[in-house]
């Protein structure tokens, strides 16, 4: 923060007379809603602090710390006394008082916006520290922040600093939200494309290495052969032997092969060939398989970066992104991905196997979701209840459609109790009663 913002914000603030309820957000985010309904956030994050008003800040988690019920009980409902920017320097400090039967209580709310020592500390008229956001001890600071004891006065800074004059105080608080948030956002995209990236290259390079099905073919036939000429030649093999010199019955030429390991006798040298034949010829039969299966990866993951990358807002990253609970007894299926939305489980298939696992998984009562009348992944949502909210089936429906195409156009997409769904064969299935819902993907 700029000491010319921070006297610009004083004197913005200087037109509250109340401090109706203030808590914390996030672990560094204070809402403080002043008179009735004037709501401000002061981010206390290290070497990248700021204050910002914003539409709504969704609160990560009810704080209940020795800091969080002083802060409750001293500033809830407290009349402002008095605001000020303590010595001129980065510090804003709120002089408050809450009126109760037996007396008046006086209490400082002290904001410091000090670099590494950022920091919101709360005081007693003797400027005893009552609690503090971050505790700072000797060994960190010559500047103890530690309950029960008195707080020193930063030094002035060494400096004057510059003034830049703003137009609007009120605009510049949500244009640093706006800032902050575009950030953070362009911050993640990049982390969470190269976290996706890393996956995709380790996908194609498997996909490059996969053998051709002609190379298969021709190795099944020639270990096949050479385990014939073993044992057309087995009275020649001597035992334990790693190399061997077979004669070719269709033009009688010679063969020279080295031997994998020592064999007992020239019969387990031939099941060796014949073994290493059938399993050339397996995997051409199922190479196929094992193609689509990564092709369906590759085309997943490439769906999944687009997705991040088109996200206008960081909660469409955490949705995508959530965190993993850790739980060693329960598979992981890599055909299905989970995601959640406000406490629903959503899981959608990667290809062709997970769309028919979550089908099969699915139970009677969850909301099955699938683009209408195209080809589309199957999306389910776990839920018991009759209703569910339209947010929760509008954010499903676009993970339907964000991870079946890149397309920027309107999609309509069915969806309808997984009762109502009829499988026909593999994924493809038959279902009535459902409704439909629309998805621009282009906003």
């Amino acid at each position: 923060m700029k000491l010319s913002h921070l006297k610009q914000i004083i004197g913005y603030l200087q037109n509250f007379k109340k401090i109706s309820a203030i808590h914390r957000v996030s672990d560094t985010i204070i809402k403080v809603v002043f008179d009735k309904n004037d709501e401000i956030y002061f981010n206390m994050m290290r070497s990248n602090s700021s204050i910002f008003k914003c539409q709504e800040y969704p609160r990560s988690k009810v704080y209940n710390a020795p800091f969080d019920v002083i802060l409750a009980k001293r500033f809830n409902r407290s009349n402002i006394l008095n605001i000020e920017l303590l010595n001129g320097d980065k510090i804003i400090r709120f002089k408050t008082s809450v009126a109760s039967a037996y007396k008046e209580e006086i209490t400082y709310l002290q904001i410091e916006f000090t670099g590494k020592y950022t920091n919101i500390i709360i005081l007693d008229e003797q400027n005893l520290v009552l609690e503090a956001l971050r505790h700072v001890d000797l060994y960190s600071s010559f500047r103890e922040v530690r309950v029960g004891q008195k707080l020193l006065d930063v030094p002035n800074a060494p400096f004057v600093a510059k003034e830049y004059p703003l137009q609007s105080v009120e605009k510049f608080l949500f244009e640093t939200y706006e800032k902050e948030q575009n950030d953070k956002l362009e911050n993640l995209k990049k982390q969470k494309r190269a976290f996706l990236n890393k996956k995709l290259k380790k996908l194609q390079k498997l996909y490059e290495k996969l053998d051709s099905k002609e190379e298969l073919e021709k190795e099944a036939t020639l270990s096949e052969h050479y385990g014939n000429l073993v044992l057309a030649n087995a009275h020649e093999i001597k035992p334990y032997a790693t190399k061997i010199t077979l004669q070719d019955y269709f033009d009688e030429s010679e063969i020279e092969l080295e031997l994998p390991k020592a064999y007992p006798n020239a019969f387990l040298i031939s099941n060796m060939f014949f073994a290493k034949s059938k399993k050339a010829k397996q995997r051409a039969k199922h190479l196929h398989i094992e193609e689509e299966s990564l092709r369906s990866k590759i085309d997943h993951i490439e769906l999944f970066m687009h997705t991040v990358s088109m996200a206008k807002d960081i909660s469409k990253i955490e949705l995508l992104f959530p965190k993993r609970i850790q739980n060693k007894k329960v598979k992981v299926n890599d055909s299905i991905e989970i995601f959640w939305i406000e406490g629903y489980k959503v899981q959608l298939g990667k290809n062709e196997k997970g769309n028919i696992d979550v089908l099969k998984n699915a139970r009677a009562k969850d909301i099955w979701l699938h683009l209408k009348d195209q080809p589309s992944c199957h999306v389910i949502i776990t839920t018991d209840k009759q209703n569910l909210p339209e947010n929760i089936i509008k954010s499903a429906a676009r993970l339907c459609v964000d991870f079946t195409t890149t397309a920027q156009d309107k999609f309509l997409v069915d969806y309808t109790p997984r009762r109502e769904v009829t499988i026909q064969s593999g994924a493809n299935v038959l279902y009535n009663k459902y409704k439909t819902i629309e998805v621009d993907t282009r906003i």
